[in-house]
């Protein structure tokens, strides 16, 4: 995939959900945005953040990227989830159909 730049984020790794891991997983995204907004980008690609090695499970990972991306999108044309495998594409479908 062609791309000017590569934003790097490192997600939360996955500890039961006490240790503030959802809004840890929503501020890559936000950030992660943010500057690709200011670097005038106009597409951003996201994989499934925390949900490989971090354990961070995909359908809760799914719904916070959604709802995240969902409400800082500003001007950006178009935001990719690039998914792994079929369970994962499913949890991101099923999170965009709650909107």
């Amino acid at each position: 995939m062609p791309a000017r730049f590569v934003i790097h984020t490192v997600g939360p790794v996955w500890r039961g959900g006490g240790d503030g891991e959802d809004e840890l997983l929503a501020s890559c995204h936000r950030a992660s945005l943010e500057l690709a907004a200011s670097l005038g980008c106009s597409t951003v690609a996201f994989p499934a953040i925390s949900t490989g090695a971090f354990g961070f499970p995909v359908d809760r990972a799914a719904g916070i990227a959604v709802r995240t991306v969902a409400g800082s999108i500003g001007d950006l044309e178009r935001v990719t989830f690039v998914l792994f495998d079929g369970h994962t594409h499913d949890a991101f479908v099923s999170a965009l159909a709650e909107l």
